[in-house]
């Protein structure tokens, strides 16, 4: 018999009481991650091995999980590459092939990637990256991320971005 989460899956009916308690875990250690990431205004190698190991390993995740991390790229000025390359992953997975209608963008999808990975000054470098890797990605994509996706490819990045990055430095 395998356990999955100390749950056993072969013979058996799973609780409803263990994917809430899960979810739970998952919300509580994301949250203390943002708070501790934040507090220190960067997010280091270390700190996305952890993220990694520890909090998304065995993870299903949300769209709010993805919105607080894709806030959370925005807000934390100095941060590893790893994390861009590990946002992008997480994202992309999450949008195609995890999230229904599986492969495909659909208007609704389309609609939310748009409003969270344009919020506050415009798309951040990473959240470019993520349109352009959905739409490469998926098997079909709705008009409005196509249009997101080329239009921020080939906008230049915010003035106030920049100047916020020179301030950083």
């Amino acid at each position: 018999m395998v356990a999955i989460h100390g749950v056993p899956t072969a013979g058996t009916q799973r609780l409803k009481t263990k994917p809430s308690r899960g979810r739970t875990m998952i919300a509580l250690q994301l949250r203390e991650f943002v708070d501790l990431v934040l507090d220190r205004g960067a997010i280091n190698i270390d700190d996305v091995k952890f993220f990694q190991r520890d909090i998304v390993a065995d993870a299903v995740l949300t769209r709010d999980d993805i919105d607080v991390l894709i806030a959370l790229d925005r807000a934390v000025p100095r941060r590893c590459e790893a994390f861009a390359d590990l946002l992008v992953a997480l994202t992309v997975d999450f949008a195609v092939w995890q999230n229904r209608p599986t492969g495909y963008i659909d208007r609704d999808k389309a609609y939310w990637l748009v409003t969270t990975l344009s919020a506050g000054e415009g798309p951040t470098p990473t959240a470019r990256r993520i349109a352009a890797e959905i739409v490469r990605e998926a098997e079909g994509c709705d008009e409005t991320l196509l249009t997101f996706a080329f239009d921020t490819a080939l906008r230049p990045v915010s003035r106030a971005r920049r100047e916020r990055r020179l301030l950083v430095s």
